[in-house]
């Protein structure tokens, strides 16, 4: 997590916390790295070999000059710090990650500089700042024991061997590689003579690494390089300065007080001043690292993209050969994240000997140290299926699948390349890719290339601190190198600059001759990075602003107090999703509907709750501020919504705060002073950093009367700030909270690098398996209560609280989870899915085994087939998992492993069978055995059981998400028609014909075969069924045909879909209609033996029932007829439905046609008003329908029409209805008399002229002939409630699908 520095009390008033050095003790002599052992048994470990049984001992293979020797934690000061207990361990693998490394006087010898972070089990953070550099080996059993050494490696190669070595151990050795990055000399001169890349204690001198590291509360690196660089200057230089080191090791640890927020701080290092700046309250947090860095090493796009990866919590993986490049982007992309903390696992330099950790299940930020030459193409990484890999030093990125785009991606990467320029810097700047030579190439050409590179090279290390400001050290290293001479001189002559050599001398002569003014390039230098830095971040901090100025009106404030609060805080919604997604543009949802899924969102509305009852927390008071400002500057909040990109104001303003504070120092720290030493102390060979006096640098600040006198005003005035900051959940309770609650099953942030024994290791991977399992329960409870909830809408019980965006992004968030699983201790990678994979070898042995039953047994094999779901004539499906996973494979849309897991997964998902067909998968246990170490999770068999019954609780809902995300693939479809036998023939005379219909499309007109009632076809996917038309061509003598239903089935979602009709399709029979429209409705499955049983949602509109068709139109009107109070209530109901269909995001809205003629829809509440008093019994027993009321109306109004009785307004609706009504009658389609008042019902209320009608139709004489004295179409007042009702469709844009409006030309 970031963002929390330190902890507060007395300790937080100092600059840092401890001093340390860390080296190779001369005493225990030259050990080899005590982790080799445990790395050998992760080695064996991941092979699925015995770990006990792996070879231990020395590595002869690898010149002694390159191994990892034991470094030690020579001397800290002071000895613990109450606040922040000194951890050795982590302390010496952090600061040393790959031990010690041995030079000779031959090699390159650069000191270098990195930082690193340790984050504490509460999240809060310590950073350490290490300088290292080359001291000579004095002690003559080291010498002799590396000469021992080089003689044993050359006997092992004194006869050529052959070497093999498989592609995972030489990936695996790419991680433990020692500092060899500068060593010109290649692996293969050991294999010569001793005397050519070796040691000879004879005639060579021997160096070895050490270490100085400041830990400090918070990340001030400029200072912190500063002043260690100038440490060790101190003990090279002639003459020495005039104080012990002791002196200003203990000015810095003890003297020297953080800046207050919003000051600046000057301190005094060995022979310069060091000026520090710390931002007020109301500005962005601390960020000292380069920005600039960042974006220079990756480029502008490749960070957007890697940032957009961290905001959604995916896996971030930085490779790098320099520690300090992991650290400059690291920092870089969390610092950006404001008012956002990260809230997983962050390890921005994992040492080798945590690889392990990579097995993680969790989202993570790590960045793994590159040997020289590594080809990151081959390093094996448990799962990649979210993993998000970026090669710093290549400039290189790979993105996770399904990756949405941050939003204004183009425009935001636009301003952030302004921005860089605007500072000289290109935004296509970056670390120089290695290049390969070609046979073709010009020798020439690659050789100016090459010393090009060297000095891009050496000019990107100064830029990150690798030369440690010890400009003259360095300048001495380049004149008296001859070899970099050389090639100085070359450059020259072939025209590439040599601007950074230059300048080294002119500030080195500017520092010789103690110019005045010789420290305003280094100040103007600070003083544009600060400035770089905060513009960048103001630019990041302009979007956030953007996408959540509004973000409080959907916070969910339900909790009477804090307590209630966090005792219910997983059972509470505490931002209402649905309403802030449909409030933003479109173009933001896909990022946004993901983002607001991650715990760090998550946090943040938590900290936004609990402010209420607390102080704020300081990244979300200054967040809040922002918004206000923005708020107080655009009266209109609706303008802060608006897609187009807006950009950042506060360019100048920002960057002038910085330029005022820096150019202004506000407080100056002691000078470094003499101590209370006894004579002789603090003397030391020159060259050599020698151990402090620990007597003097361990005592605190107890007697230090000045140091008490001005940090007692600073601490009373930081005090409450920062215990709110660091500490503002104090009590158990909150703690607890804070550990569980924000982790949400991720319970690990922070590896342990004290301990890492295999038990250790062990319990860590249980944590995982347990915070699998609660995610599990998480995610799957959040999806059954979200989609129950937006289900009860349908039934009336509320509105919904969920939208497809929403449901599509827990879907994918449940596929991320599903890989995490399966890629838990996976033995052997072999793909980049790890489920996929695993169903690949299932489907292997399935099918390996069918094809043996088969040789043996002739009787062929019958595939498990489910009940028919409706009746008999719907023949079964087959449903095993071999057979969803053949639908995948023959989709050719999808290209890759990932996604064809995920396409799985949601197939089986819809068709509730996710958690059988996992159990059917893990049945197989040998499989599982030899694909999953012991503490995978696949192996624990009873979260393994839980796991597999929480996805069983998703059978209790109706998920689409197979068929809604794979538009464009082709399903095959079965279609069954049944007629009804016993009053009427099974089969029709005539040619009959089908078009199936869907949300997606239609199916087109298909002949059906004479005396054939069920075929099948393929077609682009038609999403859910909506209609059906059925018709023929009245050819035969028995071409009368009684239709019960037709029912269509998906053959590869298996979703079944039944159309009623129970409708005559003839002439001289029923309407006379030849063609019919249906609606569908989702069959629910009723076989005892469908593991979906009793698990279904409430079924979709559908055709009107046979029953309301016969009580409104047949003579006898057995059928219960509906009372003038229910018709009224049909009507408002049904114009009350349309108008919530446009109320919902357009992609939800489904079919219109539903609610326009399904049952309960406009037409069938208008046909019942209608026919409410409508005298249908007629002479001869004739039956009249309301489309005969209808003709004869438009006829009498067109005969009044052509005697002038309309006029004006009134006689143009007059004739619009003619019109209408002589079009319908004239259509080339045969449909009935219901048919044709359907359609004239659906065509009024696209064109708003129904409400015109009907006045119309209430006034024509023929009303009074047709309708009784009672009939509604004869009471004025409900007439024009009528009207009023259809008036509101006015305002939304109403489209028929062409099923209805086939053949009508308007």
């Amino acid at each position: 997590m970031s963002g929390s520095y330190g902890a507060s009390g007395p300790a937080a008033c100092h600059f840092a916390h401890y001093f340390v050095i860390c080296g190779i003790d001369t005493e225990s002599g030259l050990e080899s790295d005590e982790l080799a052992a445990l790395y050998q048994w992760l080695e064996a470990d991941r092979q699925g070999k015995d770990p006990g049984a792996a070879a231990t001992g020395e590595n002869f293979e690898q010149s002694p000059l390159k191994r990892t020797f034991k470094s030690k934690v020579l001397a800290h000061y002071p000895e613990n710090v109450e606040w922040n207990p000194f951890d050795q361990d982590a302390v010496n693998m952090l600061c040393m990650p790959k031990g010690l490394s041995f030079r000779t006087q031959a090699d390159q010898r650069l000191p270098q500089f990195h930082s690193f972070i340790i984050t504490k089990e509460d999240g809060s953070r310590t950073y350490g700042f290490v300088h290292t550099f080359y001291e000579e080996v004095t002690s003559p059993q080291i010498c002799s024991a590396m000469q021992t050494l080089y003689q044993m490696h050359n006997a092992e190669h004194a006869t050529p061997q052959p070497t093999s070595s498989s592609s995972s151990s030489s990936s695996m050795d790419s991680l433990a590689s020692s500092l060899d990055e500068a060593d010109p000399s290649s692996s293969s001169a050991s294999f010569s003579s001793p005397a050519v890349g070796g040691y000879d204690l004879s005639r060579d001198t021997l160096y070895v690494t050490k270490a100085l590291c400041l830990i400090t509360p918070m990340p001030f690196m400029h200072a912190c390089r500063q002043f260690l660089s100038q440490l060790h200057r101190a003990v090279t230089v002639v003459p020495a300065p005039p104080l012990p080191l002791e002196s200003y090791v203990y000015n810095i640890l003890y003297e020297v007080p953080l800046p207050a927020p919003g000051r600046t701080l000057k301190f005094h290092g060995v022979f310069e001043p060091i000026v520090c700046q710390r931002p007020g309250l109301g500005e962005l947090q601390l960020a000292d690292f380069p920005l600039s860095e960042a974006f220079s090493l990756l480029g502008v796009e490749n960070l957007v993209q890697v940032f957009t990866c961290t905001l959604l919590e995916m896996q971030i993986l930085l490779f790098s050969q320099d520690y300090q490049r992991l650290m400059t982007v690291a920092e870089g992309i969390t610092t950006l994240l404001f008012p956002f903390q990260w809230q997983h696992v962050y390890v921005p330099i994992l040492p080798a000997s945590l690889f392990h950790f990579l097995d993680a299940p969790v989202p993570y930020l790590m960045g793994l140290q590159s040997k020289e030459d590594t080809d990151c193409s081959k390093l094996e990484l448990p799962q990649e299926a979210n993993l998000c890999f970026v090669d710093i030093d290549n400039r290189y990125i790979e993105l996770p699948e399904d990756f949405p785009q941050f939003p204004n991606k183009t425009e935001f990467i636009q301003e952030l390349s302004e921005v860089l320029l605007s500072f000289g810097i290109s935004s296509n700047m970056g670390a120089p890719p290695r290049t390969h030579r070609s046979p073709v190439s010009n020798p020439c050409t690659l050789s100016r290339e090459r010393k090009a590179m060297a000095l891009q090279q050496l000019e990107d290390d100064g830029r990150n601190g690798n030369l440690a400001g010890e400009e003259l050290a360095v300048l001495e290293l380049l004149q008296g190198n001859t070899t970099l001479e050389r090639l100085q001189a070359l450059t020259k002559r072939t025209g590439v600059t040599v601007a950074c050599v230059d300048a080294l001398r002119a500030r080195v002569k500017s520092q010789l001759t103690d110019k005045p003014g010789a420290q305003t390039v280094a100040e103007d230098e600070e003083l544009r990075n600060a400035k770089l830095n905060v513009q960048l971040r103001e630019v990041f901090a302009s979007r956030f602003i953007t996408m959540f100025a509004d973000y409080e009106a959907f916070v969910i404030q339900s909790a009477p107090d804090l307590e209630t609060w966090l005792t219910n805080r997983e059972q509470m919604h505490n931002f209402d999703k649905a309403s802030f997604l449909s409030d933003q543009p479109e173009p933001y949802l896909p990022f946004l509907s993901h983002f607001i899924e991650t715990q760090m969102f998550a946090t943040f509305i938590d900290n936004k709750i609990m402010s209420q009852w607390e102080e704020k927390e300081p990244l979300l008071r200054v967040f809040d501020a922002r918004i206000d400002k923005a708020h107080l500057y655009n009266v209109r909040a609706p303008s802060l919504r608006s897609s187009s990109y807006q950009r950042c104001s506060v360019l100048k303003e920002s960057a002038l705060a910085i330029e005022q504070r820096l150019m202004k120092v506000d407080h100056t720290a002691i000078h470094p002073h003499l101590l209370d030493m006894k004579i002789g102390q603090g003397k030391y060979e020159q060259g050599f950093f020698p151990k402090l006096q620990a007597d003097v640098l361990n005592t605190g600040t107890a007697n230090n009367k000045w140091f008490q006198r001005t940090a007692t005003t600073q601490r009373k005035q930081d005090q409450h700030r920062q215990q709110t900051a660091h500490l503002s959940l104090d009590n158990n309770l909150k703690e607890r909270y804070m550990q569980e609650a924000r982790s949400l099953g991720k319970n690990l942030r922070q590896p342990k690098l004290s301990d890492l024994s295999p038990a250790v290791i062990a319990q860590t991977n249980w944590k995982f398996v347990e915070g699998l399992l609660k995610e599990c329960r998480m995610k799957t409870k959040r999806m059954l209560v979200e989609k129950m909830g937006h289900e009860a809408v349908e039934l009336g019980h509320g509105e919904a609280n969920i939208t497809g965006l929403e449901e599509n992004t827990l879907i994918a968030s449940l596929c991320d989870l599903l890989e995490r699983i399966w890629s838990h201790g996976l033995q052997v990678k072999q793909g980049k899915s790890a489920l996929w994979s695993h169903l690949l070898l299932y489907q292997a042995r399935e099918e390996k085994a069918e094809q043996q039953s088969h040789a043996e047994s002739p009787t062929p094999h019958v595939a498990e087939r489910r009940k028919s779901d409706c009746c008999l004539s719907m023949p079964g499906l087959c449903v095993t998992l071999i057979q969803d996973m053949r639908h995948i494979q023959s989709m050719s849309e999808i290209k890759t492993d990932v996604g064809r897991a995920r396409a799985w997964i949601r197939l089986s998902l819809e068709k509730k069978l996710l958690s059988q067909h996992l159990k059917r998968l893990l049945s197989q246990q040998a499989l599982t055995k030899n694909l999953y170490k012991r503490y995978a999770f696949l192996r624990c068999e009873e979260e393994k059981e839980q796991f597999l019954f929480h996805l069983l609780s998703l059978n209790a809902v109706d998920y689409f998400c197979f068929t809604s995300v794979f538009t464009t693939i082709m399903i095959p479809y079965r279609v069954v028609i049944i007629p009804i036998k016993k009053l009427s023939n099974a089969m029709t005379t005539s040619n009959p014909w089908v078009c199936v219909s869907g949300e997606l499309g239609d199916s087109g007109i298909m002949q059906i075969p004479k005396n054939v009632l069920e075929m099948t076809f393929d077609c682009q996917n038609l999403g859910k069924l909506t209609t059906v038309q059925l018709g023929h061509d009245n050819a035969g003598l028995l071409a009368k045909w009684l239709v019960d239903c037709v029912m269509v089935r998906n053959e590869i979602t298996g979703h079944t879909y039944r159309f009623p009709c129970g409708r005559w399709l003839g002439k001289g029979v029923d309407d006379g209609s030849l063609e019919r429209v249906l609606i569908g409705e989702l069959v629910v499955p009723c076989g005892e033996e469908d593991p979906r049983r009793g698990c279904y949602t409430p079924p979709l509109q559908r055709s009107p029932s046979q029953i309301r068709r016969i009580s409104i139109t047949s003579m006898s009107g057995r059928g219960s007829k509906p009372n003038s109070a229910q018709i009224q209530e049909a009507v408002g109901e049904a114009v009350s439905n349309i108008i919530k269909h446009f109320h919902k995001p357009e992609k939800e809205r489904g079919s219109l046609t539903v609610l326009l003629c399904g049952e309960n829809s406009l037409v069938a509440a208008l046909e019942q008003f209608f026919h409410h008093g409508f005298k249908s019994a007629r002479l001869f027993q004739k039956t009249m329908f309301i489309w005969d009321f209808v003709e004869k109306a438009g006829a009498s109004m067109e005969s009044a029409d052509q005697m002038g009785d309309f006029q004006g307004p009134l006689g143009m609706t007059c004739q619009s209805l003619c019109h209408y009504i002589n079009a319908i009658n004239s259509t080339s389609r045969s449909i009935g008399k219901d048919g044709k008042f359907q359609l004239l019902v659906c065509l009024g209320t696209r064109d708003y002229l129904l409400p015109k009608w009907l006045p119309l139709l209430v006034e024509c004489p023929v009303v009074q002939q047709m309708y009784e004295d009672t009939a509604l179409l004869r009471d004025s007042s409900t007439v024009s409630a009528l009207i009023r009702n259809l008036e509101t469709l006015r305002d939304f844009p109403i489209t028929l699908e062409s099923s209805l409006v086939k053949g009508i030309d308007l």
